[in-house]
């Protein structure tokens, strides 16, 4: 049996029939759970790939009725069975602790042409799982950073990937053709494949992820235990406290999980990230004026740096985010259409790390009345527009 180029638009696989003629078989991609980011890289294949035949596990049967009534999926099954077998890709989309437990089943439908994947954000238990089962061969890690405070299939986009990083992660006993071809199918959905070490992944998915999930869920909780009796601190809290602690309204279970999983990695980050808060209560208690300008300096200057960055003390931000496709002109489009009805724009980018943000463009205005009404004039033009 012999793979065509992934970069096809209609790949095929070819394979001989038992009187040794070589006769054509569809692509078939295999999904075990249809969550938010399952559902999402679905649509992306359908939308990119309409001929693939889609087959799809998961536990929830309404989750697999709309799949198939949006034509997303092929074949929904209620268990894993038979229809997984001869699939190029199998994603694993459950949650980080049960895509480890279903590898086990997984075994009877493995091929020396599969490449089998996940979507978790921790990559270190299923790699170990994958060492101790002697899987390497067949598996790549994958973490799309794209995503939403929103759960479940009813949520996701075909859009949610695209021109997002797509973090791949191969084991070391990985062909390079395997690693190449699912880079090069990550890149035909409009994400931006970038290869890591899985360990390096957890650590640094663990720094600019996990533990801002941490910091923003207990400063919620220490100004909810410290509120006046009026809730003023609630009623108060607006602009730079909302931006910050936006991420904190996100699936406490999700984030049970990846805590769980990514344990000694955070654990480690903590700990240095509570000696610097340790630090930063000493410099008070000196009236260190020359410690305390430079550890606001230095974190200003290191946030600018950053893609996307601004300017100054964190504050509100007026801005919006739009879906868009990724097609020559659109941004111009969009810029033509604010700037003829003398909306002025502060800033606008693609989003690439979208971990816990939605739609692919973010623009930014010097005030709330010009975001309110770019958002009301874009919405009229059918853009999908979400405000924060």
């Amino acid at each position: 049996m012999r793979l065509d180029n992934l970069g096809t638009q209609y790949h095929k696989i070819k394979y001989e029939n038992t009187k040794g003629h070589e006769i054509m078989k569809q692509t078939k991609i295999g999904f075990i759970g249809l969550g938010l980011i399952g559902g999402s890289i679905a649509k992306a294949i359908r939308r990119y790939y309409p001929d693939y035949e889609i087959v799809a596990f998961d536990k929830n049967k309404e989750t697999l009725a709309l799949a198939t009534q949006e034509s997303i999926i092929n074949v929904a099954c209620t268990s894993i069975d038979d229809n997984f077998k001869q699939c190029r890709f199998i994603f694993l989309c459950a949650p980080v602790a049960f895509n480890t437990a279903y590898l086990k089943q997984m075994k009877p439908y493995l091929h020396d042409d599969l490449i089998l994947t996940d979507v978790g954000s921790v990559k270190t238990p299923i790699h170990e799982e994958i060492i101790r089962l002697g899987l390497e061969k067949y598996f790549i890690g994958g973490h799309p950073m794209a995503g939403s405070e929103k759960t479940g299939f009813a949520n996701s986009k075909p859009l949610l990937i695209e021109n997002a990083y797509y973090i791949l992660t191969p084991s070391a006993l990985i062909p390079k053709e395997k690693i190449d071809a699912y880079s090069d199918f990550a890149a035909s959905l409009k994400a931006i494949p970038v290869i890591l070490d899985y360990k390096k992944h957890d650590y640094v998915t663990g720094t600019i992820s996990h533990l801002p999930h941490i910091i923003a869920a207990t400063l919620v909780n220490f100004v909810r235990d410290a509120d006046t009796k009026e809730e003023l601190m609630k009623n108060l809290a607006a602009g730079g406290f909302k931006d910050i602690t936006r991420i904190a309204s996100s699936s406490p279970t999700m984030w049970q999980h990846i805590c769980v999983q990514n344990k000694a990695n955070i654990s480690r980050i903590l700990r240095d990230y509570i000696q610097m808060l340790t630090d930063a209560g000493n410099l008070l208690e000196q009236e260190d004026a020359q410690g305390l300008y430079d550890m606001f300096d230095h974190s200003r200057s290191y946030r600018n740096s950053m893609p996307d960055g601004s300017a100054g003390p964190i504050k509100k931000a007026f801005a919006i985010y739009c879906d868009i496709p990724d097609e020559a002109g659109v941004i111009a489009t969009i810029a033509t259409i604010l700037a003829s009805n003398a909306i002025s724009m502060k800033n606008i980018g693609i989003v690439h790390n979208r971990e816990f943000e939605e739609g692919v463009l973010r623009i930014e205005f010097y005030d709330g009345d010009s975001c309110d009404k770019a958002s009301e004039l874009l919405q009229r033009h059918r853009y999908i527009v979400y405000e924060r």
